[in-house]
Protein backbone atom coordinates (compact mmCIF):
# COMPACT_ATOMS: atom_id res chain seq x y z
CA UNK A 1 0.00 0.00 0.00
CA UNK A 2 1.29 3.45 -0.93
CA UNK A 3 2.04 5.76 1.98
CA UNK A 4 -0.48 8.52 2.70
CA UNK A 5 1.11 12.00 2.44
CA UNK A 6 -0.73 13.34 5.50
CA UNK A 7 0.44 10.36 7.53
CA UNK A 8 3.99 10.86 6.26
CA UNK A 9 3.91 14.44 7.53
CA UNK A 10 2.47 13.42 10.92
CA UNK A 11 4.90 10.54 11.36
CA UNK A 12 7.89 12.73 10.51
CA UNK A 13 6.76 15.29 13.09
CA UNK A 14 6.26 12.61 15.76
CA UNK A 15 9.47 10.66 15.18
CA UNK A 16 11.83 13.16 13.53
CA UNK A 17 12.77 10.40 11.08
CA UNK A 18 13.78 10.93 7.47
CA UNK A 19 11.24 11.06 4.64
CA UNK A 20 12.25 7.77 3.04
CA UNK A 21 12.29 5.92 6.37
CA UNK A 22 8.83 7.24 7.25
CA UNK A 23 7.44 6.37 3.81
CA UNK A 24 8.86 2.85 4.06
CA UNK A 25 7.46 2.38 7.57
CA UNK A 26 3.94 3.34 6.50
CA UNK A 27 4.11 1.13 3.42
CA UNK A 28 5.23 -1.82 5.53
CA UNK A 29 2.42 -1.31 8.07
CA UNK A 30 -0.48 -0.46 5.72
CA UNK A 31 -0.57 3.17 6.89
CA UNK A 32 -1.06 2.19 10.55
CA UNK A 33 0.77 5.08 12.19
CA UNK A 34 1.25 3.42 15.62
CA UNK A 35 2.59 0.27 13.98
CA UNK A 36 4.80 2.45 11.79
CA UNK A 37 6.29 4.10 14.89
CA UNK A 38 7.12 0.66 16.29
CA UNK A 39 8.58 -0.37 12.93
CA UNK A 40 10.81 2.70 12.90
CA UNK A 41 12.00 1.99 16.44
CA UNK A 42 12.89 -1.62 15.62
CA UNK A 43 14.62 -0.77 12.36
CA UNK A 44 16.32 2.22 13.95
CA UNK A 45 18.05 -0.06 16.46
CA UNK A 46 19.11 -2.35 13.62
CA UNK A 47 20.50 0.58 11.63
CA UNK A 48 22.34 1.86 14.68
CA UNK A 49 23.86 -1.57 15.27
CA UNK A 50 25.27 -1.55 11.73
CA UNK A 51 27.02 1.74 12.52
CA UNK A 52 28.48 0.50 15.82
CA UNK A 53 31.90 -0.30 14.35
CA UNK A 54 32.32 3.07 12.64
CA UNK A 55 34.61 5.72 14.13
CA UNK A 56 33.03 8.78 15.74
CA UNK A 57 35.77 11.35 16.29
CA UNK A 58 33.94 14.64 15.79
CA UNK A 59 31.29 16.16 18.05
CA UNK A 60 31.01 18.43 21.05
CA UNK A 61 32.60 18.70 24.50
CA UNK A 62 31.02 20.74 27.24
CA UNK A 63 31.77 21.69 30.85
CA UNK A 64 29.21 23.16 33.22
CA UNK A 65 28.37 23.22 36.91
CA UNK A 66 25.69 23.61 39.54
CA UNK A 67 26.13 24.79 43.11
CA UNK A 68 27.56 21.41 44.20
CA UNK A 69 29.88 20.14 41.47
CA UNK A 70 31.17 20.54 37.92
CA UNK A 71 30.82 18.14 35.00
CA UNK A 72 32.35 17.69 31.58
CA UNK A 73 31.40 15.30 28.80
CA UNK A 74 32.18 14.45 25.18
CA UNK A 75 29.47 13.45 22.71
CA UNK A 76 30.90 12.19 19.42
CA UNK A 77 29.60 12.03 15.87
CA UNK A 78 31.33 10.90 12.70
CA UNK A 79 31.38 14.34 11.04
CA UNK A 80 31.57 17.94 12.16
CA UNK A 81 28.46 18.64 10.06
CA UNK A 82 26.31 16.37 12.24
CA UNK A 83 27.70 17.99 15.41
CA UNK A 84 25.86 21.13 14.26
CA UNK A 85 22.60 19.23 13.67
CA UNK A 86 19.65 20.38 15.83
CA UNK A 87 18.90 16.82 16.98
CA UNK A 88 22.51 16.36 18.06
CA UNK A 89 22.48 19.66 19.93
CA UNK A 90 19.23 18.71 21.67
CA UNK A 91 20.92 15.51 22.84
CA UNK A 92 23.82 17.58 24.23
CA UNK A 93 21.35 19.71 26.22
CA UNK A 94 19.62 16.57 27.51
CA UNK A 95 22.91 15.03 28.67
CA UNK A 96 24.02 18.23 30.38
CA UNK A 97 20.70 18.43 32.24
CA UNK A 98 20.92 14.79 33.33
CA UNK A 99 24.47 15.21 34.64
CA UNK A 100 23.59 18.28 36.68
CA UNK A 101 20.37 16.86 38.11
CA UNK A 102 21.30 13.24 38.92
CA UNK A 103 23.96 11.50 40.94
CA UNK A 104 26.45 9.39 38.98
CA UNK A 105 29.94 7.97 39.31
CA UNK A 106 30.69 6.29 35.97
CA UNK A 107 29.82 6.54 32.29
CA UNK A 108 27.76 3.38 32.70
CA UNK A 109 25.70 5.13 35.41
CA UNK A 110 25.04 8.04 33.08
CA UNK A 111 23.89 5.84 30.19
CA UNK A 112 21.25 4.33 32.50
CA UNK A 113 19.80 7.70 33.53
CA UNK A 114 16.28 8.18 32.20
CA UNK A 115 14.35 10.89 30.39
CA UNK A 116 10.59 10.25 30.36
CA UNK A 117 11.33 6.66 31.39
CA UNK A 118 13.73 6.13 28.46
CA UNK A 119 17.39 5.38 29.22
CA UNK A 120 19.97 7.74 27.78
CA UNK A 121 21.63 4.86 25.91
CA UNK A 122 18.38 4.27 24.05
CA UNK A 123 18.09 7.97 23.22
CA UNK A 124 21.61 7.87 21.78
CA UNK A 125 20.80 4.74 19.77
CA UNK A 126 17.67 6.41 18.41
CA UNK A 127 19.69 9.50 17.49
CA UNK A 128 22.16 7.31 15.61
CA UNK A 129 19.30 5.84 13.58
CA UNK A 130 17.63 9.19 12.86
CA UNK A 131 20.76 11.19 12.06
CA UNK A 132 22.44 8.43 10.10
CA UNK A 133 25.80 8.58 11.86
CA UNK A 134 27.25 6.78 14.84
CA UNK A 135 26.65 8.86 17.98
CA UNK A 136 28.64 8.00 21.11
CA UNK A 137 28.83 9.42 24.61
CA UNK A 138 32.56 8.83 24.97
CA UNK A 139 33.37 10.12 28.45
CA UNK A 140 32.02 12.03 31.43
CA UNK A 141 33.62 13.39 34.58
CA UNK A 142 32.39 14.98 37.79
CA UNK A 143 34.54 17.22 40.02
CA UNK A 144 33.25 17.89 43.54
CA UNK A 145 34.88 20.69 45.57
CA UNK A 146 35.33 20.10 49.30
CA UNK A 147 35.16 22.69 52.08
CA UNK A 148 37.51 25.59 51.33
CA UNK A 149 37.70 24.66 47.65
CA UNK A 150 36.23 26.19 44.50
CA UNK A 151 35.62 24.82 41.01
CA UNK A 152 35.28 26.69 37.72
CA UNK A 153 34.48 25.60 34.17
CA UNK A 154 34.98 26.92 30.67
CA UNK A 155 33.66 25.75 27.30
CA UNK A 156 35.20 27.36 24.24
CA UNK A 157 32.79 28.99 21.78
CA UNK A 158 33.32 26.26 19.18
CA UNK A 159 32.43 23.59 21.78
CA UNK A 160 35.51 21.57 20.87
CA UNK A 161 37.45 22.34 24.08
CA UNK A 162 36.19 22.33 27.68
CA UNK A 163 38.01 22.63 31.00
CA UNK A 164 37.44 22.21 34.74
CA UNK A 165 39.78 23.72 37.36
CA UNK A 166 39.74 22.84 41.06
CA UNK A 167 41.55 25.03 43.60
CA UNK A 168 41.79 26.01 47.23
CA UNK A 169 40.11 29.36 47.79
CA UNK A 170 36.85 31.06 46.87
CA UNK A 171 37.55 33.35 43.90
CA UNK A 172 35.52 31.64 41.19
CA UNK A 173 35.78 34.48 38.65
CA UNK A 174 39.58 34.47 38.72
CA UNK A 175 39.63 30.68 38.60
CA UNK A 176 37.49 30.77 35.46
CA UNK A 177 40.26 32.83 33.86
CA UNK A 178 42.63 29.96 34.64
CA UNK A 179 40.14 27.58 33.02
CA UNK A 180 40.30 29.74 29.88
CA UNK A 181 44.12 29.67 30.04
CA UNK A 182 44.11 25.86 30.17
CA UNK A 183 41.77 25.75 27.17
CA UNK A 184 44.10 28.01 25.19
CA UNK A 185 47.55 26.66 26.15
CA UNK A 186 46.81 22.97 26.77
CA UNK A 187 49.35 22.21 29.53
CA UNK A 188 50.65 18.66 29.80
CA UNK A 189 51.11 18.71 33.59
CA UNK A 190 49.73 20.74 36.49
CA UNK A 191 52.93 20.58 38.58
CA UNK A 192 56.58 19.73 38.00
CA UNK A 193 56.16 16.79 40.39
CA UNK A 194 54.01 15.11 37.72
CA UNK A 195 56.82 15.01 35.16
CA UNK A 196 58.13 11.53 34.32
CA UNK A 197 61.06 10.72 36.62
CA UNK A 198 63.58 10.39 33.79
CA UNK A 199 62.57 13.74 32.30
CA UNK A 200 62.61 15.49 35.69
CA UNK A 201 66.12 14.20 36.38
CA UNK A 202 67.35 15.30 32.95
CA UNK A 203 65.89 18.80 33.44
CA UNK A 204 67.63 19.21 36.79
CA UNK A 205 70.96 17.90 35.49
CA UNK A 206 70.81 20.18 32.45
CA UNK A 207 69.91 23.23 34.55
CA UNK A 208 72.77 22.57 36.96
CA UNK A 209 75.24 22.08 34.11
CA UNK A 210 74.14 25.37 32.53
CA UNK A 211 74.57 27.46 35.69
CA UNK A 212 77.96 25.86 36.34
CA UNK A 213 79.14 27.20 32.99
CA UNK A 214 79.44 30.53 34.78
CA UNK A 215 83.11 30.55 35.92
CA UNK A 216 82.16 32.50 39.05
CA UNK A 217 79.31 30.18 40.04
CA UNK A 218 81.18 28.22 42.74
CA UNK A 219 82.28 31.47 44.41
CA UNK A 220 78.78 32.93 44.57
CA UNK A 221 76.73 32.87 47.81
CA UNK A 222 74.58 29.77 48.16
CA UNK A 223 71.37 31.83 47.91
CA UNK A 224 72.48 33.36 44.59
CA UNK A 225 73.46 29.92 43.29
CA UNK A 226 70.04 28.57 44.22
CA UNK A 227 68.25 31.54 42.63
CA UNK A 228 70.15 30.99 39.38
CA UNK A 229 69.32 27.29 39.41
CA UNK A 230 65.64 27.90 40.17
CA UNK A 231 65.45 30.39 37.30
CA UNK A 232 66.76 27.77 34.89
CA UNK A 233 64.33 25.20 36.27
CA UNK A 234 61.34 27.52 35.96
CA UNK A 235 62.20 28.17 32.33
CA UNK A 236 62.60 24.44 31.65
CA UNK A 237 59.32 23.56 33.37
CA UNK A 238 57.52 26.14 31.24
CA UNK A 239 59.14 24.71 28.10
CA UNK A 240 57.88 21.28 29.15
CA UNK A 241 54.31 22.57 29.43
CA UNK A 242 53.87 22.59 33.22
CA UNK A 243 50.78 24.69 33.99
CA UNK A 244 51.87 26.56 37.11
CA UNK A 245 55.07 27.76 35.37
CA UNK A 246 53.38 28.97 32.17
CA UNK A 247 53.06 32.75 31.64
CA UNK A 248 49.41 33.52 32.37
CA UNK A 249 47.64 34.10 29.06
CA UNK A 250 45.79 37.24 30.24
CA UNK A 251 48.75 38.78 32.08
CA UNK A 252 51.98 37.29 30.81
CA UNK A 253 54.19 39.19 33.25
CA UNK A 254 53.00 36.61 35.80
CA UNK A 255 53.03 32.84 35.82
CA UNK A 256 49.78 30.97 36.40
CA UNK A 257 50.94 30.20 39.95
CA UNK A 258 51.62 33.89 40.63
CA UNK A 259 48.26 34.95 39.19
CA UNK A 260 46.46 32.41 41.36
CA UNK A 261 48.42 33.43 44.47
CA UNK A 262 47.55 37.08 43.87
CA UNK A 263 43.88 36.07 43.77
CA UNK A 264 44.01 33.89 46.89
CA UNK A 265 43.86 30.65 44.94
CA UNK A 266 46.01 27.52 45.02
CA UNK A 267 45.75 24.99 42.20
CA UNK A 268 44.64 21.46 43.04
CA UNK A 269 43.98 20.05 39.57
CA UNK A 270 43.00 20.88 36.01
CA UNK A 271 41.11 18.87 33.44
CA UNK A 272 40.87 19.55 29.72
CA UNK A 273 38.72 17.76 27.14
CA UNK A 274 39.18 18.27 23.41
CA UNK A 275 36.95 16.67 20.79
CA UNK A 276 38.41 13.47 19.38
CA UNK A 277 41.72 13.53 21.28
CA UNK A 278 43.22 10.07 21.44
CA UNK A 279 40.88 8.62 18.81
CA UNK A 280 42.70 7.10 15.85
CA UNK A 281 40.90 8.06 12.66
CA UNK A 282 41.35 5.99 9.51
CA UNK A 283 41.96 8.27 6.52
CA UNK A 284 40.87 6.62 3.28
CA UNK A 285 41.84 7.86 -0.17
CA UNK A 286 38.67 8.64 -2.15
CA UNK A 287 39.73 6.51 -5.14
CA UNK A 288 40.56 3.60 -2.84
CA UNK A 289 37.18 3.96 -1.12
CA UNK A 290 35.34 3.83 -4.46
CA UNK A 291 37.37 0.80 -5.53
CA UNK A 292 36.58 -0.92 -2.24
CA UNK A 293 32.85 -0.32 -2.68
CA UNK A 294 32.95 -1.55 -6.31
CA UNK A 295 34.72 -4.72 -5.20
CA UNK A 296 31.83 -5.50 -2.86
CA UNK A 297 29.33 -5.52 -5.75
Amino acid sequence: MAADLKLIKELRERTNSGFLDVKKALEETNNDIEAAIKWLQEHGVAKAAKKATRIAAEGIVKASQNDKYAVAFELNSETDFVAKNDLFKELVVTIEKLLLEHNFETLEDVLKLKVNNIELQELITNATAKIGEKITLRRVVKVVPQDGQVVATYTHANERIATIILAKGQNKDSLRNVAMHVAALNPSYDFETQLPAELATKIKETALAEVRQNPKFDKLPEKVQNDMLQGKLRKAYNENNVLVFQPFVMEDSKTVAQYMHDNNLELISSLRYEVGEGIEVKHVNFADEVAEQMAKK
